[in-house]
């Protein structure tokens, strides 16, 4: 592991040792009631896990984004139907983020 240990470093060391440790100043990490002190290969698999789960949500993200705000979806749904609202507020968004993370279409 790097001498600088970055926020994601420590969030995939919590992952695997079930959280409770903490960072000093200077980069040295504490471990709490018995835990075990990962290996940074073990470090480095969890942290490729971490990144690939958050690539693989890319698409959901950028939706949400894309989405109008929950007032203006209650409203339409008020005013013209859930048909409508889906089909002209839910879909278009789907549609320019479809979930292989291809977008935008």
């Amino acid at each position: 592991m790097a001498s600088i240990i970055t926020l994601e470093e420590i969030s995939a060391i919590r992952a695997l040792v079930g959280g409770g440790v903490t960072l000093q100043l200077g980069g040295n990490i504490i471990y709490h009631d018995g835990q075990t002190p990962p290996s940074d290969s073990a470090i480095e698999t969890k942290l490729a896990e971490m990144r690939a789960a958050q690539s693989a949500q890319e698409y959901a993200r950028n939706r949400s984004d894309d989405y109008p705000d929950w007032g203006s979806q209650l409203n339409k749904i008020y005013d013209d139907g859930i048909t409508k609202w889906k089909a002209e507020m839910v879909e278009p968004v789907k549609a320019k983020w479809p979930k292989d993370n291809s977008g935008p279409v």
